[in-house]
């Protein structure tokens, strides 16, 4: 749905922004904060430490599962309207968990915080054609993507200090005042919804096979803590066969969720499987790093979570940055630019000797999450730029979807290659050579992995080079 000022007053785009960059700072703060509180929720609700991951799952499979389906619904029936409504689900999702008495409870209180996640990262994106001018679009995407990497830096901090200043509840209340910070600047800042004559008919039918098929392929991925087995192939047939039938419901249905044309589109293909790609890659750090850094450098906990900070600190200071080297030299560089520093940084770690220590791991990760920065916010800035305004809601779905298949896909593949390169039955004790070698091997899965989203990014910048001769010839 098309987005219109208010005939009323101009709306600041800096406010409007700030707004935007609360709705993208929260769903990840409800991530990484909750990570910090497991033990202590175990020990509260009396539970395992399979079931107490639930509270993690819950939220991220809803998220998976529902991402494009918020999209499509804001384009329908108002992407302002949508965000605010989101926004408050996700608050009163919040305050339900601080409420929970059991952990059946805290988990479906998680779903319901999920479902307004969901909707808030699938609008905030889809907002920045309307509240910013083309020439700092950049700009506002790396502003975003700087918000989502201070969530995910400041949660595991922010949660132990709650958590030892008033409990494990007060990570999911301190989401309350945030979203009221939110909901009273975004309800007077972002554009009116343009009224439509006639509603498109939902589709029903391909929301609930698009969500059953993603919850499945998420499972797949997650059940058995990343083993092989009969449960995971059994989910991934399941995930493939829903799948097809979305496909089929989406060709028959006249208001399909997703238009099928739009996979014509070799730019958003391209901007879509890289993004997946890259988000794989990126999961590897946080997979691999725990490991090398307690077993091959020997820092304590405490030492190894900060060194683990360090690569989301750099992703939200160079954000910004970023944006505007997007404006400034466009999203073809920006993008290509970025794919090879993150090259670079696997490469470095596929053959980084263990004698040069923490200070050896750490440049490399420096230079991997700055491209990031790059390659994030030149991608997200050149696949919604090439959107019609009707369409923005479902394609910041598809693009937030992307990255979340690419976190699940990497947690549990690059888990696997890791396991794989230490050649070890427990990686837990793996002897400080098999880390070393399981780093190595991971980081060159990597760097294959990135070295085919250069292919896939170059081949779609002769494409829209070619186009561009074209339409200036004619």
């Amino acid at each position: 749905m098309q987005q219109v000022p208010s005939t009323t007053r101009q709306p600041s785009i800096r406010w409007a922004l700030a707004g935007l960059s609360l709705t993208m700072l929260m769903p990840s703060l409800a991530t990484s904060t909750v990570n910090v509180a497991l033990p202590s929720l175990a020990r509260t609700f009396a539970s395992s430490f399979q079931a107490t991951q639930w509270i993690v799952l819950a939220y991220l499979l809803t998220v998976t599962a529902l991402v494009v389906v918020a999209g499509r619904l804001g384009d329908i029936v108002g992407r302002r309207r949508l965000l605010l409504a989101g926004t408050a689900v996700f608050a009163g999702g919040s305050l339900l968990c601080g409420l929970a008495p059991g952990l059946e409870l805290l988990i479906v209180a998680r779903v319901v915080q999920g479902s307004g996640a969901a909707v808030m990262m699938a609008l905030t994106v889809a907002f920045v054609g309307a509240v910013a001018p083309s020439e700092r679009t950049g700009r506002a995407m790396g502003l975003l993507g700087t918000m989502s990497a201070v969530g995910t830096t400041l949660g595991p901090a922010v949660g132990g200090v709650l958590i030892a200043w008033a409990g494990s509840t007060a990570i999911f209340v301190i989401n309350l005042p945030l979203a009221a910070a939110a909901l009273a600047i975004i309800s007077r800042t972002l554009p009116q919804d343009l009224p439509r004559e006639s509603s498109p008919r939902l589709d029903l039918a391909g929301m609930a096979l698009l969500a059953i098929s993603l919850t499945g392929y998420a499972l797949s991925l997650t059940l058995g803590g990343g083993e092989l087995g009969v449960a995971n192939v059994a989910t991934l047939i399941f995930a493939i066969g829903t799948s097809a039938g979305f496909v089929a419901v989406e060709i028959r249905t006249p208001s399909p969720l997703i238009k099928l044309d739009l996979f014509c589109d070799r730019a958003l293909i391209s901007g879509l499987s890289t993004s997946m790609i890259v988000s794989t890659v990126m999961m590897a750090t946080l997979i691999v790093g725990p490991f090398y850094l307690a077993r091959v450098v020997g820092l304590d906990p405490a030492s190894a979570g900060l060194a683990l900070a360090i690569g989301p600190l750099v992703a939200a200071m160079t954000g910004v940055p970023a944006g505007r080297l997007v404006d400034g030299f466009g999203v073809e560089r920006g993008t290509l630019s970025g794919l090879f520093a993150i090259a670079a940084g696997t490469a470095a770690l596929s053959m980084l000797p263990a004698g040069l220590g923490i200070a050896g791991y750490l440049v490399p990760i420096v230079i991997m999450t700055a491209g990031y920065g790059l390659f994030q916010a030149a991608n997200n800035t050149a696949v919604m730029a090439g959107t019609s305004p009707g369409q923005r809601g479902v394609v910041s779905g598809m693009l937030n979807l992307s990255r979340n298949l690419g976190l699940v896909t990497g947690a549990s593949a690059m888990g696997s290659v890791f396991a794989w390169g230490t050649s070890s039955a427990d990686v837990v004790s793996a002897t400080p050579v098999a880390v070393v070698a399981g780093m190595h091997a991971s980081f060159a899965m990597a760097t294959i992995l990135v070295g085919v989203s250069l292919i896939i990014a170059f081949r779609a910048s002769r494409v829209n080079g070619q186009r561009r001769a074209v339409e200036n010839a004619s």
